[in-house]
Order: structure tokens, then sequence, then C-alpha cells
């Protein structure tokens, strides 16, 4: 299968960014340096091109009913421009992926729309469709992943940057909320979300005029790079590395978001869930901060001081922010705990660390 490309991998080539294959994707891993550009969102304000996650829209009679039971969270609590988190879920209470989902603005033609990972556009659309047919309900599922561009704007300076090119009232929008408008021009949707733990917004906008909007704003270019140290500090999950239903079958309580499982809901895998809420998770991922020299990668063991194997990264870096090398872990619950001397085993050698509640910034 070819790479998909973003409607702005010109623009970035031109900008001398450099790619890797993301999802499927061909997108930026950095323009200038992950450190300039993390520093960029933590003090100032910087843009990212998400085009590369998906958009699938849903709309008809039916359309909330199939959310509510393909979503852990529980989608009748949205109003017109509200959007929560939640996880997608098979019958043994797997996560497929998480998302947020958006109850779109009075006015627009759809009624809700769903952003699934990099790469599962199309899977999920499936779900949603198949799951229509099984449970005869009347919705239409329309995977839009190549109408729409996508751009995160974010950083304490995202408000003042973003407020001179659009017509959209930011000071009235309120987190996890959507709003209709102009950008730069162009018909929006202007949602205040993102992925770094800084105040930001992501802007969803027709595909043919990406460019247009991500030349006005005027801010450091961010990649992939940055994207994923900024999300590690705050620690968010990462799709297909801090769960995955093939290689780390985990389910929302393993993974810590279980504040988006609402349990007096009916959606597939709410069975197996409330048997893990009841019973408690064997293992929680949690933070690792390495005390040695060393910086820990996916895959890396997680051992007692005496050398017992506890679990394993899943994602680790060494912060920019905080100078220290930082991780996510898979450890049994008793560990999940702050200031647990363990070990991370870095190519063979065991380096002191302790157990850290995320976020790792304060």
């Amino acid at each position: 299968m070819d790479e998909r490309r973003s409607p702005l991998a010109d623009a970035h080539e031109a900008a001398g960014a450099t790619f890797t294959d993301f999802g499927g994707w061909a997108m930026p891993v950095e323009f200038d340096s992950i450190r300039t550009e993390h520093a960029a969102v933590r003090e100032g304000v910087g843009g990212f091109d998400v085009s590369h996650m998906g958009e699938v829209t849903v709309s008809g009679p039916d359309a909330q009913a199939l959310c509510q039971r393909l979503l852990t969270n529980d989608v009748t609590a949205l109003d017109s421009g509200e959007a929560q988190y939640a996880a997608i879920t098979d019958a043994d209470g797997i996560m497929l992926d998480d998302t947020v989902i958006y109850d779109l603005p009075d006015g627009d033609r759809e009624d809700y729309l769903f952003v699934p990972n990099a790469g599962h556009d199309a899977a999920m659309a499936s779900r949603w469709r198949d799951h229509r047919d099984d449970w005869d309900l009347d919705a239409t599922v329309t995977n839009r992943t190549t109408d729409y561009g996508m751009l995160a704007i974010q950083g304490p300076d995202a408000p003042a940057l973003l407020s001179e090119v659009t017509d959209v009232d930011l000071l009235d929008l309120n987190r996890f909320a959507v709003a209709s408008g102009s950008v730069a021009g162009a018909d929006c949707l202007v949602a205040r979300t993102g992925y770094t733990g800084e105040p930001g917004y992501e802007v969803l906008c027709p595909w043919d005029e990406t460019e247009t909007v991500w030349d006005a704003l005027d801010c450091q270019p961010c990649g992939l790079g940055a994207r994923d140290t900024l999300r590690l500090e705050m620690g968010f999950l990462l799709s297909g590395q801090d769960f995955d239903p093939d290689d780390e079958p985990r389910t929302p309580h393993e993974a810590g978001i279980e504040f988006c499982v609402k349990l007096d809901t009916e959606f597939v895998g709410r069975d197996a869930l409330e048997g893990v809420a009841t019973e408690g998770p064997a293992e929680k991922l949690f933070g690792v901060t390495l005390v040695d020299r060393g910086v820990p990668r996916h895959g890396y063991d997680v051992e007692t001081p005496d050398g017992d194997h506890l679990g394993h990264v899943t994602s680790g870096t060494m912060s920019p922010t905080l100078g220290e090398p930082i991780a996510l872990a898979y450890l049994p619950v008793d560990y999940a705990v702050p200031d647990r001397s363990v070990r991370v085993v870095v190519r063979g050698e065991p380096k002191k660390a302790r157990t850290t509640a995320p976020p790792f910034l304060s």
C-alpha cells in the first residue's frame, strides 16, 4: 500500500522537514529540532499537522444510539458543540483504539464526528457500519479522513495567535468544546482540545484549504517528535504503543483511563469491564523516572532492585522540560504508586529508577 500524504506534505518538504512513516502516513518528525519545537509549545506556541488522524462522521436518527453502543463514555451526556474522550473496546473489554467524539454544532450537516488514530479510520468506519447493520439501526457512517485537514495549535500563546485569524469566540470556547467558524477565510471546526497539556486548539479545515490555514498561523512548525515528548510528559496514551489489541492488549482500567468508562451505559465490552472494575486490574500503566543515566525505551524490562521481573516500558524518552529520563510502564498494582524503587534494564544494564505518578509535569 502506498504511503498516505497529508495536504501539507509538499509544504513540509519545502520547509526541510524530516519524515517518517506513522500509521501508513508520511509525516514530519521534526523541522528544526525536537527540543526547539518542544520548548516552543511549553513556552509560547507551536503548530502541528495532525491530518493523519482519522475523521468519521455519523448521522441519522440512530446516530447517537450507534455511537453509544460502541464507545465507553456516555455519548448521551453531550450537548451540541461538546466533545468527550472515550475508548473503543471489543467484547472482552480490550482497547481497539481511543478517540475524541464531537457532538457537532447546530447547523452542521452531520450529527457526530469521531477521530480514530492514524491508520485506523477505515477499520473504525467499517466497525460502525457492521454494528449498525447487525443492530438494524438507521445511521449513515462516512469516512471523511481525506475531506479534512487537521491542525493543532498548542501552547500558552495559542489563544492569542488563533484569535488573529478566526471569527470563533475563543474566550467562549470551553475545554472539550467545538464551534464552527472561519479560520483564515476557510470554513472550519475549532475545538479546544489537544495532546500536549498546554492551552490549545485543534482545527479541522477543508482538505484543499489546509495550506491556506497553515500559512496564516505564524508560529514554530512542530513534528511528531515533539508531539511525542510533549504527550509523554503528560502521561497521555499513544495508540499502538501504550495499548494495542494484538501486541499490547489492555483494558481502559489497565491503561489508566477508567474515568471514561461509564458502566451505567450499554456498550460492547461493558460486561467484561464491569468485572475488571469490581476485581481491579492486576497491572496498571504508571510512570517511571530514571535516577541513573540512560534513556528508557519501548520494550525495556522493569525489575525490582533484586532483579525480579515486574513489567515493561511502553513509552520512554529524555524529558526536554525536566531534563530527566521518563517512561510509562505496565507494573503490578502494588508498584503503581509513587516512589517505589525499581530498575529499568537499559541495554542489559539495570538502571536505578523510581515510580512516578503521571503527569510528570506538575
